[in-house]
């Protein structure tokens, strides 16, 4: 029996340590999307493998410094005993994690996108597309902050669903990354609900963000509309061909010899304008005329 507790608990560990952590949410701003009191799971096992973050989802992200100031919630206190296997129980994964570090909001913006607020009609845009957000709580405004922010690359703009009890990236534009959270503090994705089952939703809102177009890279501002087409590099020298694109062109002009070649021959030969064609027709009218001098 010691040994089977010993493994179930080695397995609560690790699951909870690589593929999935459950969170208990203490505040309302993200309400109604997660009320107070909800267990959310959070995918940590994607990240392993490259995944990051996309527009209208829902992280979990360790506090970037600051955040949580004057929002620490203070509980009673528990019996001796019953802390510690809380604790215990909270390390292995049993129980929701209520870390007062641990903060949880929506993405709106990744690495490169502009966000703004807001436009004509009191929109948040991303890259210029205005946002229909339909998880904000009711009978609150998109933002009543006016900003725009450039998102730095791996890094995240985010704001909570109640856009008026949420202190999130909109008032930390004064810090460094203009309140953005860096990749590495984030601990994961909120996939879902677990808890209460009335409440049971999945969290990701992508649809929201569907035509949203993705920021032009730093090379292509650079060198101006992606679209345009010049054979000259921004000094007005002509750009030879990369070593990609030499068989490509050694092929063009190898056929543009084999067929081009003849019908030059011929056109030299009846004009006399230069080319092998050309140097015979000259000699050979030579040859006549000396004949009938002769």
């Amino acid at each position: 029996m010691p040994i089977l507790i010993a493994v179930a608990l080695l397995i609560a560990l690790v699951f909870k340590t690589f593929l999935v952590q459950a969170f208990v949410i203490p505040s309302g701003s993200m309400e109604q999307t997660i009320r107070i009191g909800d267990r959310v799971l959070v995918d940590k096992l994607t990240p392993w493998f490259g995944s990051r973050p996309q527009r209208g989802d829902v992280i979990v992200f360790r506090d970037p410094g600051g955040w949580l100031d004057g929002e620490q919630l203070t509980n009673g206190p528990d019996p001796v005993g019953v802390k510690q296997a809380k604790q215990l129980l909270t390390f292995i994964g049993l129980l929701p994690s209520a870390n007062e570090q641990d903060l949880i909001k929506r993405v709106i913006g990744v690495g490169g996108d502009t966000v703004k607020c807001c436009d004509k009609n009191g929109k948040i845009t991303v890259n210029g597309t205005p946002l229909d957000e339909p998880y904000l709580h009711p009978d609150n405004a998109p933002s009543k902050l006016d900003f725009t922010v450039r998102v730095p690359q791996g890094r995240y703009f985010v704001m909570g669903d109640h856009r008026s009890n949420s202190a999130d990236s909109r008032f930390h534009l004064d810090e460094p990354g203009q309140g953005t959270v860096p990749q590495e503090l984030v601990v994961g994705r909120a996939v879902v609900i677990a808890w209460p089952l009335g409440h049971w939703h999945r969290l990701s809102e992508r649809d929201t963000f569907a035509s949203v177009g993705d920021a032009p890279s730093a090379e292509a501002r650079a060198h101006g509309s992606a679209h345009s087409v010049s054979s000259m590099d921004q000094q007005g020298l002509i750009q030879l061909p990369t070593p990609a694109e030499l068989p490509l062109v050694m092929g063009v002009v190898g056929l543009h010899r084999v067929y081009g070649g003849p019908q030059r021959g011929e056109r030299s030969e009846r004009s006399g304008c230069g080319g092998l064609g050309g140097r015979r027709a000259v000699r050979s009218r030579r040859a006549r005329e000396a004949a009938r001098g002769g």
